[in-house]
């Protein structure tokens, strides 16, 4: 059951378009809305669940790697050399057993 009321201003142009979609479905213009809004919130959710499976894929990478600390705008370009350094001492340890 609808209770709630949410009022917004529009162009005459789209409000136009929402009255003859509306017509042509033989629906109303607020059922087009909540269809709308709908599946706005739905693609949202999903895009939040993408970046909930980034920190996970983070999170993993960590584990393995180890954490990067950043002190400046331009430590991203010395990442490589870092990378390089810990796999090269990894595996230095590694041969060393």
């Amino acid at each position: 059951m609808k209770t709630e009321v949410y009022s917004w201003r529009l162009s005459g142009e789209l409000k136009s378009g929402l009255e003859r979609e509306a017509r042509l479905r033989k629906i109303s213009v607020s059922s087009i809305l909540d269809m709308a809004v709908r599946e706005w919130l739905k693609k949202g959710a999903l895009e939040v669940s993408g970046d909930e499976e980034q920190r996970k894929l983070h999170a993993a990478a960590e584990r393995c790697m180890g954490k990067i600390a950043g002190h400046g705008p331009y430590d991203a370009e010395h990442v490589r050399e870092a990378v390089r350094k810990r796999l090269r001492e990894k595996y230095a340890r590694q041969r060393a057993r």
